[in-house]
Formats: structure tokens, sequence, C-alpha cells
């Protein structure tokens, strides 16, 4: 069985850190050392796929800082300093199945970076209590946990983000074609000025011509670009509102196949 307490090497010195009895949906570690403090562990989706609850997440301070925020006074510092420090690490697997790290840039309570070395304390103390919840044996329970706490507001944000995509896409296309008649009548409107141009010579209709903002030859070669750039970006929104939506569908599924109260089977499976 994995023990309570762990001593992590940073370079302030050891912290170590205690964890007290599991949450509902959170592991919390009590601070000592060269750190003081709490470090607030819970799980969370992997950052790649947001159906997928097979991540911890690290927070400094005894609440989830993507919830909510600790009190200035409540906030991790270093043993000897009277900065506190919010911030927190995401550990999950990529894509070769490696455990990988994203870190939320640590701050200060005033929103002051770390200096070099705090920083390197606290993003060490961090993954060594993420580590640590991602070895223990009632993992597959804090994440079900997660699941269940966090899925009604994925589910709102995905169903909003696909129809939001939808929308773009669907406005990149009228774009698209909008661009072609525009360029033509251009074409034709700078044919007409050459015309004129030859017949008699003009300052404005050399304006008109000429290679410069706001001529007809300049409009010209933007809506040659212009359509083509709106059917690629029209094709990725599609993909976005498809992505969000399987993800949506994904959970949806996941909240019927497993009823409140049990826990996913292995960590890695969705």
């Amino acid at each position: 069985m994995t023990s309570p307490s762990l001593t992590i090497d940073t370079p302030a010195g050891p912290v170590r850190a205690t964890a007290g009895p599991r949450d509902a949906d959170a592991v919390v570690f009590e601070l000592s050392g060269a750190m003081r403090g709490s470090v607030h562990v819970t799980g969370t989706t992997d950052p790649h796929r947001w159906d997928q609850f097979t991540a911890v997440r690290a927070c400094l301070g005894p609440v989830n800082a993507f919830k909510t925020t600790a009190p200035d006074e409540d906030l991790p510092r270093l043993a000897h300093s009277r900065t506190g420090y919010h911030g927190s690490l995401t550990l999950y697997r990529g894509s070769t199945d490696r455990p990988e790290v994203s870190v939320y840039p640590p701050s200060s309570a005033a929103d002051h970076p770390p200096s070099q070395k705090t920083a390197a304390v606290l993003t060490a103390v961090l993954l060594g209590c993420a580590e640590h919840v991602a070895q223990r044996a009632d993992l597959p329970a804090l994440l079900e946990a997660s699941r269940q706490r966090d899925t009604p507001g994925l589910l709102r944000f995905l169903t909003w983000s696909a129809s939001h995509h939808q929308a773009e896409a669907v406005r990149l296309e009228r774009e698209a074609r909008a661009a072609l008649p525009e360029r033509k009548a251009a074409e034709a409107a700078w044919r007409t000025a050459a015309r004129w141009l030859a017949r008699s010579p003009h300052p404005v209709l050399l304006l008109m011509l000429a290679d410069r903002p706001d001529s007809l030859t300049q409009k010209i070669r933007g809506l040659q670009w212009w359509a083509p750039y709106c059917v690629t970006a029209a094709a990725e929104e599609h993909e976005r509102a498809r992505r969000a939506q399987a993800e949506a569908d994904s959970l949806r599924a996941q909240q019927r196949r497993r009823p409140r109260g049990r826990r996913p089977d292995l960590f890695g499976a969705p």
C-alpha cells in the first residue's frame, strides 16, 4: 500500500508532503520542511480528450484551483517567505503511453511570477504529489468521482462548443461563396478601368489599377486567397464541431454505462 507521506527533493531543500484521508474527489497533502501549506490533488480529463478522465491535477492551495481560489493567507509558500502562490500541474499519459506533464505557471497572490528557483520548488512539489496519487490503489475511485463531478459542466461546454464551431463553419462557407462573385465583379471593374485608361489616361484610373492599398488590384489579390482560406477554415471548424459532439456523446454514454458510485476498472480506460 502506498505510504501517505513522501519526501520531495527541491532546490530549497526537502519538502515532506503528508496525505490526509481521501475526500470524495480529492487527496489533500499538508506540506512541511522547505514549504508550508497544502496541495490539492484531484482527478481530471486528459488535456487532449475531454471525455477521458485519465489524468490527475495537483493544485497549490486547499481547493481545486479550477473551481475557486484559496484565500491569500492559505496559499502555499516557501518556509521562510510570506508570499503565497497558486498554480497547477496535470499529469497524464501521452501519445506513446508515457507520462507527460502540463503546467499552469504558478504566480503569487498579486499575480507576480515566482523566481526561477521558487518556480522549480513549486513544480517539483506539485509533480511529486501528482505522481504519488497516480500510484494509489484508490486512483480509479478518484477518477470516477471526478467524472461524476465534472461531466455536467463539460456537457454544457461541449454542447455550446459544437454549436459555436458549426455556426462558424456555416459563416465561413457563406464567405467563400460570396467571394467568388465579388472577385469576378472586381476583375470586371479592373478590365473596364484598364480600357478607360488606355483611351484616356487619368490619375484616378492609375490609382485604381496600381498595386497599392485599396486598389482594385489589391482587392482582387485578396479575394483570390480569401475563398480558399474560408473553405479550409470551414473544414477545420466542422472538425472541431465533430470532435466536441463526439466527446459529448462519449460522456453521455459513460453516464449511462456507469451508474453513480460505480468505479472504472482501469486507469486509462474511458
